[in-house]
Order: structure tokens, then C-alpha cells, then sequence
């Protein structure tokens, strides 16, 4: 077996699946639990001010039957006093020492605040910090939250402020809701940052209900924008973390967050360059126990590639991450389909002919209905394969091209010392 255990920034756990800082990690009987049945590690559910929740706060995106595509959120942080928070976490860590707990901390923007709670939450024994510059929603409209994460000096100062007083690792909890990530994400090295998370949630609203026009969800019939999150914003958070992991300015260890689902999910992240996982609205749809199938999945997955210890996966990708303008302009793969395995739905020439490139041709062959790609006039877009519902009737394949490899900076830079 492989050996799982992980070093993030110094924070050491058994497995790279943590629980994120939210709802399941509300409480030590919670997180205990959570420990009972697998997880590496528990990313406490946001320490400060203890709040006022409302009721309702949850709501979901559906898809095509499926439960649960995306997620949506108002809840706040933590709604219970920070001593009670402050014994559990003591009593957990005192029960699961080889187990790591990460305080998730949001005061306002004052060093004294920062200063005051690190030290209290440092004293009850804490792997690390992790500082929530992220949440989009209700504290962000008190100056905290992604108020402060879209601020890059303010990500960077009050990131300072905590190393200031902090003896265990810091990782700095970042926001989406931004154009670039990566900026934010210097500022947090800058600060001194010893990690990065990501992704937080992103700024929406789930839906309207069309009997009563309430928003989903509301709150005696007013609503307002939410957090979200589950298995449709893992592309976005995935990106994120690819751009950081790429960066020259951002030598830092992630903690991949956003749309985690499963052990493929998180060798996804793992090889964009995340050290490990943080996982929320997975487990609160289907509850601690599928940490198991993931410890497994990612456990026979590196027997099978022969690959020692999860560490070694980290970042194996990230090389193969670039701009469009370094992709090489005469790489050329084409559409073939396999008649033999074809079911004739034809969702593949309704496609190509309607929004494509008009490139498969319907023809009948001994009164047979037949289909058949025109390679010359195919651009390898993978629409078909994408539409077909039939695993194998479609594949794409590389064809060897007469003209050498050539990107489109190489191009430019062609171009531009032939007109001197």
C-alpha cells in the first residue's frame, strides 16, 4: 500500500483528506466522528464574534436528476461561544493527536484582534491556522471576509499581523470572487503566508421559486446572495489552484478546495499542485463514511502507477498547465466512429451539423443507417464524443501532421523578425 500521510507546510496528517472549515466541522463530537471514520484532518468551522444565523439557509442545484450539482449557502461562522469551541478542540486534539486540526479564524482588520484570538486558539493545541479571507456573504458585508480577500494589501497586512503572533503554520483561505487569484495569492507569501486554500465559495443565488417568487432559499420572503459550492464549481477551483501552482511568485504549499467529490477528484487537484484536500459538500450529502471509498481509490491508484507515496503525485501535472498562445497550432486528432458499437441516435450529427463544423455525413450501407466523419473538414473539437451517450462509438485520434509543430508565440515571434 502507498503511503498517504502528508506534510503541508508542516502540518502533518495520516491521509490528504481534510473536512473544510463548515458546517461538519462545527463541533468536537463532529469532528471526532470524523476522525473515527477516516479523515486526515479538520479544518475547524470559522472562529471569531459568534454571530446570529437565519433560518433558512441551505439550497441546492439540481441537474438532470442529479441531487446536489452544486450547493448553496448563507450560513455564517461559528454561532457558538469561542470557549466552547476552545475545549473541544482541546478535547479532540487531546483524543486524535496524530490527527490535524487547523483553526479556521476571522476578526476584523485590526492587528490587536488578529494578535488576541491567534494566541487563544494557539493555546489549546492547533496544527496550524487557516485565516478566512474568503466567505462571500454576511461577514463580507461587516468588512471581513472576501472583503478583506479582494484586497491584496489587506490579505497581505492582516496575514503579517498573524504572523506576528502565531507559532504554528499559517495558510491563508482564499476568495474567487476575484479576476485574478494569483494576486491575492502573492500577497498572502508576501504576508508570510506558510500556505494557501482555495477555493472559498463564489458569490450566488441558487434560484427563484416560480409559484411563489421567493428566492431559494429565503428568509420570510427576502433572500439574499449566497455561497456555492459541490461538484460544479470543481473546473473553476481546479483552475485556480493550477494558476498558483504554476506561479513563480507563490512558493507556497494548497490546500485544494472546491467541488471534491471523490479519490479521482482529489489526484486532480493533487497532480495541479495541491499537497492535499479540503472536503465539505460531499460529505454533508452523503456523510463521513465515503472518506473510505477515497482513502482506497487514491491507495490502489498509486499501487497501480507505482508510485510510493501520495507526496510524490504533488504537482505532477502542473508542467503540462500553460497559456493557449504555447499550444502547439498543428496538433491535429479527428472524430472516428465505430458503426459496429453506434446505437444511431444521431446526437452526434445534430450537433456537428447545428452548432460544429457539418462533418459527419448520414449514409446507409446494405439498408443499414451509417455515419461517418469527413476528416479533411473535422477540427478535432470533441463535441461528437462529448454528446454521444454510447462509451466507445466515438473516439478521437491523432493524426500525424505534415507541417512541423508551431505555436502561436512562435508564430508571432515568426512573423515579426520576417517583416524587419
Amino acid at each position: 500500500m502507498a503511503d498517504l500521510r502528508i506534510d503541508l507546510a508542516g502540518i502533518k496528517s495520516p491521509n490528504p483528506f481534510w473536512l473544510a472549515s463548515a458546517p461538519p466541522t462545527n463541533s468536537g463530537y463532529q469532528v471526532q466522528r470524523a476522525f473515527e471514520a477516516g479523515w486526515g484532518g479538520a479544518v475547524w468551522k470559522t472562529l471569531g464574534e459568534p454571530i446570529l444565523n437565519v433560518s433558512s439557509r441551505f439550497a441546492a442545484v439540481s441537474y438532470n436528476g442529479q441531487r446536489v450539482a452544486g450547493f448553496n449557502n448563507i450560513e455564517l461562522i461559528t454561532d457558538r461561544p469561542l470557549e466552547v469551541n476552545l475545549k473541544e478542540i482541546y478535547e479532540t486534539k487531546k483524543r486524535f493527536p496524530d490527527h490535524a486540526i487547523i483553526a479556521s479564524l476571522m476578526v476584523e482588520p485590526k492587528q490587536e484582534k488578529w494578535h488576541e484570538i491567534v494566541k487563544r486558539v494557539e493555546d489549546v493545541g492547533v496544527d496550524g491556522l487557516e485565516l478566512n479571507f474568503g466567505c462571500p456573504h454576511g461577514m463580507a458585508e461587516r468588512g471581513m471576509g472576501s472583503a478583506s480577500g479582494q484586497v491584496p494589501e489587506l490579505v497581505e497586512k492582516q496575514t503579517y499581523w498573524v504572523k506576528e503572533a502565531a507559532r504554528t503554520p499559517v495558510i491563508v483561505k482564499l476568495t474567487p470572487n476575484i479576476t485574478d487569484i494569483t494576486v491575492t495569492a502573492e500577497a498572502a507569501t508576501r504576508g508570510g503566508a506558510d500556505a494557501i486554500s482555495m477555493i472559498n465559495t463564489i458569490n450566488s443565488l441558487a434560484g427563484v421559486d416560480l409559484d411563489t417568487w421567493n428566492t431559494v432559499p429565503h428568509v420570510a420572503g427576502k433572500g439574499a446572495h449566497g455561497g456555492y459550492c459541490g461538484p460544479a464549481v470543481k473546473p473553476i477551483a481546479l483552475n485556480m489552484v493550477a494558476e498558483c501552482a504554476r506561479s513563480q511568485l507563490i512558493n507556497v504549499p494548497i490546500s485544494g478546495i472546491g467541488g471534491i467529490s471523490n479519490w479521482q477528484d482529489a489526484a486532480e487537484f493533487i497532480l495541479m499542485g495541491a499537497t492535499g484536500v479540503q472536503v465539505c459538500t460531499a460529505a454533508m450529502h452523503h456523510g463521513f463514511s465515503i472518506v473510505e471509498d477515497m482513502i482506497d481509490g487514491l491507495n490502489n491508484y498509486l499501487d497501480d502507477k507505482g508510485i510510493a507515496s501520495v507526496m510524490d503525485l504533488v504537482g505532477r501535472s502542473v508542467s503540462r498547465y500553460s497559456d493557449w498562445g504555447n499550444l502547439d497550432l498543428n496538433y491535429k486528432i479527428v472524430a472516428e466512429i465505430n458503426n459496429d458499437v453506434c446505437i444511431n441516435c444521431n446526437k452526434c450529427h445534430i450537433a456537428c451539423e447545428d452548432t460544429s463544423h457539418q462533418c459527419i455525413d448520414l449514409y446507409t450501407e446494405n439498408g443499414v443507417p451509417k455515419l461517418k466523419v469527413r476528416e479533411e473538414d473535422c477540427v478535432g473539437c470533441n463535441l461528437c464524443s462529448i454528446v454521444c451517450p454510447v462509451e466507445g462509438a466515438i473516439t478521437m485520434v491523432e493524426r500525424k501532421s505534415a507541417i512541423a509543430p508551431m505555436t502561436w508565440n512562435e508564430r508571432q515571434l515568426l512573423m515579426s523578425s520576417l517583416s524587419k
